[in-house]
């Protein structure tokens, strides 16, 4: 009995196999839907709806200025301090937001996961494109307010903002895949996440100067401070923002591109570990849910 022909399977591909975050592109159709949807539900029901991008954000702001600048004094040492304070908190929040929602996405989606391949890399993703949208708002409301404080930027500050933005939303993707992957399994990781999103506030210059910090700690740990990107991004900001609305007199930390360099860097390495760990958990991703 002769033995039958082989098939060609050199057209197909092997189901579930993928190259991570890289098939995310090639699903763009699918990725504009996720962004689309998630923007279009954020406030559906609400009387407000789309202002509430503009009131919580402004809320955060007199709160923490009534405390911090008001009633602990700290607007005295800062020039400016209101577009300090702001310039600062809506990196902040960008990033708890971007994070903490990627944690969350794939248990979120949790009926496509089980149902279809494609890659999962898309929710996370798809939910830090969605923080970068409401995002927006927020730094319009920056941008207005410098501008009646008479901003005028140069093109370096712009280019700090810009890289700012972008250290934040490739560590908050990378902490994303990281611990969305691990949320799927052990829900208690959200807690955890949690906890790194309330130090994250308290952990980078916002609510007070960084000169507060270079005064109490020795070189060696100061430098570790201004190495978390979050700390980095937030002085970008300062510089674009704040800092063309002040005098000679107020003072930006040395090294500033520098530490933000090695914040790019950081946030690459935190992005390749999640995708690691993303990857050798997605198989499990159907049967925990």
């Amino acid at each position: 009995m002769s033995k039958p022909d082989s098939v060609d399977l050199s057209a197909f591909s092997v189901p579930g196999s993928g190259r991570g975050i890289l098939d995310v592109f090639s699903y763009g159709y699918l990725l504009r839907l996720l962004v689309r949807k998630g923007i279009l539900t954020r406030y559906h029901g609400s009387v407000l709806g789309w202002a509430w991008s503009y009131v919580k954000p402004t809320a955060q702001f007199f709160i923490y200025y009534v405390v911090m600048g008001v009633f602990l004094d700290l607007s005295r040492g800062i020039e400016a301090f209101p577009i300090y304070l702001f310039s600062g908190i809506v990196v902040v929040n960008l990033f708890n937001e971007a994070f903490g929602n990627a944690t969350k996405s794939i248990v979120n989606n949790k009926a496509l996961v089980k149902k279809i391949y494609l890659p999962r890399e898309l929710f996370p993703i798809a939910d830090v494109f969605i923080a970068f949208v409401h995002f927006l708002p927020q730094l319009s409301i920056l941008i207005v307010v410098c501008l009646i404080f008479g901003w005028v930027p140069t093109f370096v500050q712009l280019a700090g903002a810009l890289l700012a933005i972008f250290i934040v939303l490739l560590i908050a993707t990378g902490l994303g895949l990281l611990f969305g992957s691990i949320n799927v399994s052990y829900r208690d990781s959200q807690n955890l996440v949690e906890l790194i999103l309330m130090f994250a506030t308290w952990t980078s210059p916002v609510l007070y100067s960084f000169t507060m910090v270079r005064d109490k700690l020795p070189t060696w740990a100061f430098d570790l401070y201004m190495l978390n990107p979050l700390t980095s991004a937030v002085e970008l900001f300062h510089s674009a923002f704040w800092f063309p609305t002040t005098s000679e007199a107020a003072e930006r930390p040395e090294h500033l591109w520098f530490f933000a360099g090695i914040s790019v860097v950081v946030a690459l390495v935190v992005l390749l570990i999640g995708q690691f760990v993303f990857r050798k958990l997605e198989g499990r991703f159907a049967q925990d849910l």
